[in-house]
């Protein structure tokens, strides 16, 4: 809810599972535990059950980054694997947001 509205969104773990499943198909050379899920929210979020692993308000997701010391990848395989992923992702448009947009209202009803 904001302001007394109430909206419908996807369950930002869920959906982030299934981009990570899709990013580690596209980078299948490295190890699938180098690919990490992390949910992050912004503001005043109020969770009504407990708070899933990965999931972070913005001072504990701080936390969390300064604890990771350990590298996992040298700068030049970030960069390959941008690469991959930059030649795969669909064009930025609107036609594409749109098609995004029905697809989530198929699979999930329109929000409101």
């Amino acid at each position: 809810m904001l302001f007394n509205w109430k909206f419908r969104f996807q369950n930002p773990v869920f959906q982030n599972i299934r981009h990570v499943r899709v990013v580690q198909g596209l980078l299948d050379f490295l190890p699938p535990g180098d690919i990490k899920s992390v949910v992050v929210f912004t503001g005043e979020a109020e969770f009504k059950t407990e708070i899933p692993q990965g999931v972070f308000g913005i001072a504990k997701f701080m936390d969390y980054l300064r604890l990771q010391t350990v590298e996992v990848m040298s700068l030049n395989r970030v960069q390959f694997c941008v690469g991959r992923l930059e030649t795969a992702r669909l064009a930025i448009s609107g036609k594409t947001d749109v098609e995004h947009v029905q697809s989530l209202e198929r699979r999930h009803g329109r929000a409101g």
